[in-house]
């Protein structure tokens, strides 16, 4: 599955490149399934150029209202940047079904 980071890390692109089934590119054009985004204004960016592309919003800590702001901007969820690896790429397949994927700590 095809992965997007906007904006790029390396770090990150390179553990989620550890996964068995996660190949991050660096592309929209490559037609991600998913793409993790760290400012909503890239959620509708995303979204206007690839409707079918699911899009998790990545924070470092909660902040009121954030969560519901993700979703209305058209993200399916709202994860933590500095979990573990594996579940960030658990919370990845599932958005890519069409789950919305909310971490427990930012709902």
């Amino acid at each position: 599955m095809r992965v997007l980071l906007e904006p790029p890390n390396p770090a990150l692109a390179l553990q989620l490149g550890l996964q068995p089934d996660i190949e991050v590119v660096r592309d929209p054009m490559a037609r991600p399934a998913v793409a993790l985004v760290e400012e909503l204004a890239a959620v509708s960016a995303l979204l206007a150029d690839d409707p079918e592309c699911r899009v998790l919003v990545l924070t470092g800590s909660a902040h009121p209202g954030l969560a519901e702001a993700a979703l209305a901007a058209g993200a399916v969820g709202l994860v933590l940047r500095d979990g573990r690896v594996e579940e960030l790429a658990d919370c990845i397949r599932r958005a890519s079904t069409g789950e919305t994927v909310v971490d427990p700590a930012l709902g």
